[in-house]
């Protein structure tokens, strides 16, 4: 879903902030991202289909100040959120589809896997909240995500039906989460965050 006048073919086609090789990477961001991706998985090791994420990292290492303030936040929406891995992954990927990110689809296509969701399921979330086969929550969550992309806001009746499944922490996640995935999928068009050679078999097929 692109805003009026603006097109995928319209962005640039190159890296614009190119990423920092994990060489070049400092010791205490290297210590950093390891705690990072450590909490993301529980303190255990990640899943063996977990893909590297090296050029999203590479290109935050460029600012490691700013980097090192974002990540405790987004993490929060990672391992600390009240959503489920399930409704997470929901959210995230309607969010990375209606922002055009092919970077934060195909990453949490495969994260989203792992939370459970089938293939099906994960093609099913670019046809929207009016897609069969969704539960009346997971309908809301989606329908929260475009009305918030829409209108910067949840409408009343969407905020009503959430409030059937969800407490006001996770209705506070809910938002926070659409909020901060945005700004990543703006943030990796705008920079030119390329997929790294694993995420391409989870690209989004654009007609």
């Amino acid at each position: 879903m692109n805003d009026p006048g603006t097109t995928v073919e319209e962005e640039s086609d190159m890296e614009r902030i190119p990423p920092l090789k994990p060489a070049d990477w400092s010791a205490e961001l290297r210590a950093f991202f390891a705690e990072f991706r450590s909490r993301v998985h529980d303190g255990g090791p990640a899943p063996a289909n977990t893909r590297s994420g090296t050029n999203l990292l590479g290109t935050l290492a460029r600012y490691p100040a700013f980097t090192m303030a974002f990540l405790p936040f987004n993490g929060h929406l990672l391992y600390g959120t009240k959503l489920s891995d399930r409704q997470r992954e929901l959210l995230i990927l309607r969010v990375a589809h209606l922002w055009d990110s092919d970077y934060e689809w195909a990453q949490h296509a495969v994260l989203g896997g792992n939370a459970g969701l089938t293939a099906a399921e994960i093609a099913r979330i670019a046809d929207g909240p009016a897609a069969p086969g969704w539960t009346a929550a997971e309908s809301a969550l989606l329908r929260a995500a475009d009305e918030l992309r829409g209108s910067g806001s949840v409408a009343e009746s969407t905020w009503q039906a959430l409030t059937q499944d969800f407490d006001e922490q996770q209705l506070m996640d809910i938002v926070f989460t659409v909020g901060t995935y945005a700004m990543l999928a703006m943030a990796m068009r705008s920079f030119g965050v390329r997929p790294e050679p694993d995420l391409e078999p989870y690209l989004p097929v654009r007609e």
